[in-house]
């Protein structure tokens, strides 16, 4: 009864990414786009790390500006770009994807254009949902926040962070899309780099942001399909390149 219990459970679960697969292709039918589905992690009340300047700050849900050059003793090392959690791990930039990948298990999708299907909008925040683009020759992080920016009014912040230095971020331009129901929103930015910490990106509110009436209007069953693509914005000219 144990090993039928288990199996049964298992295959419960194939169902339902399936499904959530199919709602995915229909709410963006366009050929060739790969769905990804994201399920939701709870990070720490935002307890203090290198990107928290202050306990009471975090403890409000408001997120004090980062500053990881106070922190990084080393130019050569940065910290763990992962939200979610207070890592001390720190090393090269170069190292930061197999860091990711290997420790915290996030998932990494390549491709030009992508779809990010978040799943249990409805779970309390603090919130996370959170995966690695592979394009262009860059890696991107994609961070979906559902966090209270003031008490007992959830938001929703979506943003696009390269694994790469400000410079390189300059050179992209990505898009976020929301599209159901005949309604259609886009919001599209230059990527912020992660030296720059995806909590002070979202404090600064440049990205997107919904509030919860407006993530209901696009969401279907409690999940969120977002249309990730990103484009190089400019050509590498030689002081770039040095």
């Amino acid at each position: 009864m144990l090993f039928f219990t288990q199996c049964f459970g298992a295959v419960l679960d194939l169902i339902h990414l399936r499904f959530q697969h199919y709602k995915a292709k229909r709410v963006f039918s366009a050929a060739g786009q790969l769905v990804c589905v994201v399920n939701p992690t709870h990070s720490l009340k935002y307890a203090p790390t290198r990107c928290a300047a202050g306990q009471t700050s975090a403890e409000q849900g408001v997120l004090p500006p980062c500053r990881h050059h106070e922190a990084v003793h080393d130019p050569q090392l940065v910290p763990c770009t992962c939200p979610l959690f207070s890592c001390p791990w720190e090393g090269h930039l170069e190292v930061v994807v197999s860091h990711l990948r290997q420790t915290h298990r996030i998932n990494i999708l390549q491709g030009a254009e992508i779809v990010f299907l978040a799943t249990d909008m409805h779970l309390p925040a603090p919130t996370d949902w959170i995966i690695m683009h592979s394009c262009l020759g860059h890696q991107f992080l994609l961070v979906l926040r559902k966090q209270e920016k003031y008490e007992g009014h959830p938001q929703f912040f979506a943003t696009m962070m390269l694994i790469g230095t400000p410079t390189q971020a300059d050179n992209f331009t990505y898009r976020l899309e929301l599209n159901r129901n005949q309604r259609r929103l886009k919001w599209e930015a230059t990527p912020r780099s992660v030296l720059e910490c995806v909590d002070s990106v979202i404090s600064d509110g440049d990205c997107l942001v919904l509030n919860t009436s407006l993530a209901q209007l696009f969401s279907d069953n409690g999940s969120l399909a977002i249309g990730i693509a990103i484009t190089t914005s400019k050509v590498h000219n030689a002081e770039d390149e040095m």
